[in-house]
């Protein structure tokens, strides 16, 4: 069993974007959400993906969340997320996240992805990926389907608990794993263990790192992986592509609306 561990967070870590963004489209191709629902969530979602991630702006992805899966079917969502992750989208990753993944493994590290986004959308990235393990936000289900309700929400100060709890089942040292982050809101997952890494750190993150020395690293190759965990060089340019029609469409509404 490995002695410790690396803790990634997902989204702008380890993906160059955002997965809950890249969703959009599969899902409103299966009917799961309407149009409404997706400028609701591309106007959210762009605002933490494109700008410093808060508090407000972190809670109010969660409330969206809340709201939209509300009656889904599980198998439904389930499907449509393995389809979209592992056969239309790929998840858009950056090649030094992989090698830094690859480095862990090989010093005899597990390597655990930590993020806010549902269980439904990390676990197939996280095969895709073959990490060892994760830790992601919990949706309350019944009779097969969501009810709208969230069970745990992996933000925050919920992070670091749940990975000392891990740590704690798994024999891990937390003064001698690795957590890699690119957001202010992930101050305590990167405090809590003895290797914390800023990976193109927000503003205010930057400055925590350089008040404290941590390691910050500039990650910008990005690659697409396949469901057979091949990597190509057809880099972002079709998620590149999403957020500039939703960009430009949310504008057109706002000139509408003036």
């Amino acid at each position: 069993m490995a002695t410790s561990a690396a803790f990634f967070d997902l989204d702008k870590t380890i993906l160059a974007t955002s997965a809950s963004l890249v969703l959009t489209g599969p899902l409103l191709k299966a009917g799961l959400i309407g149009k409404r629902d997706v400028m609701r969530a591309a106007q959210s979602q762009l605002a933490y993906h494109l700008l410093d991630a808060t508090h407000e702006r972190s809670e109010r992805v969660k409330d969206d969340l809340a709201q939209m899966v509300s009656g889904w079917s599980v198998a439904e969502f389930d499907a449509v997320v393995a389809s979209a992750l592992t056969e239309s989208i790929q998840p858009v990753v950056y090649r030094e996240a992989l090698d830094a993944i690859s480095a862990h493994h090989a010093a005899g590290h597990d390597v655990v992805i930590v993020s806010a986004s549902a269980e439904a959308i990390v676990r197939p990235i996280m095969r895709l990926l073959d990490a060892d393990g994760m830790i992601a936000t919990e949706l309350e289900i019944a009779d097969g389907r969501y009810t709208g309700g969230i069970s745990h929400y992996n933000y925050g100060d919920a992070k670091p608990l749940a990975m000392a709890a891990m740590a704690d089942r798994r024999g891990w040292d937390l003064e001698r794993c690795w957590a890699y982050s690119d957001s202010i809101t992930d101050e305590p997952l990167l405090r809590s263990v003895g290797h914390p890494v800023a990976v193109n750190p927000d503003r205010a993150l930057l400055r925590i790192a350089r008040d404290e020395a941590w390691s910050v690293r500039r990650w910008d190759q990005q690659v697409v992986l396949n469901r057979s965990g091949e990597i190509g060089l057809a880099a972002a340019a079709g998620v590149g592509a999403a957020v500039l029609a939703a960009i430009l469409l949310l504008r057109r509404r706002r000139r509408r609306s003036a």
